[in-house]
């Protein structure tokens, strides 16, 4: 079985309850919503009360600062006290490739964010774009865990970033023909990934350029363990074990 650590869901994009039945049937049997704004964590709300076996991170994006304010992380706040099916803060971080004229209020949202999870003992999802150096300088200040969202960088990065307690995310990029991710992969361990979709985005081969969809994780996992040399089945039961315990799933359950 399988775990997306990381998915968008919205009734705009699926019909939840034929996507729930197809992730089972493709294995997939824990997903974890990212609600990253107001209107994603309302709705994610509603689809974790009906699903048991959906969870949910929630935290503001970096391309919410203009809009985020104090009153809203204290609202953060309050849901992850009362909902116990809110497993972690995210995704949080820093995006500098479409805005460049905010980068100061961005990073004081996503410190703040940091003081948050470090305050709730709750593990956080990073997103982190056109920043990388920078938000590993932010990330050292904090004793905190959780996942490199949507990981691109360098192997020496990754390495760095695993030495802070950090898992890998690792989604469709890793099928694409000539993704450098896979030189990434070769050299970490099991160990040390987690796996996502990031759906409806960045949908693996053969499916690139579609809506993408927690039920392709099995895609990921195929050509993870190619480049492991190991069975799907192994990198399903390391990479579930690991999501079970950055998120302590089974105390959510």
């Amino acid at each position: 079985m399988f775990v997306d650590t990381h998915c968008h869901l919205s009734k705009d994009d699926y019909d939840i309850d034929e996507l729930i039945n197809r992730c089972k049937k493709n294995g997939v049997d824990t997903l974890i919503i990212s609600g990253c704004d107001k209107k994603g964590i309302l709705e994610g709300l509603e689809i974790i009360a009906k699903y048991p076996n959906v969870y949910m991170t929630i935290g503001f994006h970096p391309s919410e600062v203009d809009t985020t304010t104090d009153e809203d992380l204290v609202w953060l706040e309050k849901l992850v006290k009362e909902n116990k099916k809110i497993v972690g803060i995210g995704e949080i971080g820093l995006d500098y490739y479409w805005v460049k004229d905010n980068k100061e209020k961005q990073r004081l949202l996503f410190e703040k964010q940091l003081k948050l999870a470090e305050k709730l003992k709750m593990p956080i999802v990073i997103h982190s774009r056109e920043a990388t150096q920078e938000t590993y300088d932010i990330l050292k200040k904090y004793s905190l865990r959780g996942i490199i969202h949507c990981y691109s960088g360098s192997l020496e990065m990754a390495k760095e970033y695993i030495k802070l307690g950090y898992y890998i995310g690792i989604g469709g990029v890793l099928t694409f023909k000539n993704s450098k991710l896979k030189d990434v992969v070769k050299e970490l361990d099991l160990n040390n990934i987690t796996l996502e979709t990031d759906s409806p985005y960045l949908a693996p081969t053969p499916h690139r350029g579609e809506k993408n969809s927690p039920e392709y994780i099995p895609l990921i996992v195929e050509v993870l363990s190619t480049l492991k040399n190991v069975s799907q089945e192994e990198v399903g039961i390391k990479t579930t074990e690991n999501a079970y315990t950055l998120f302590d799933l089974k105390k959510h359950m």
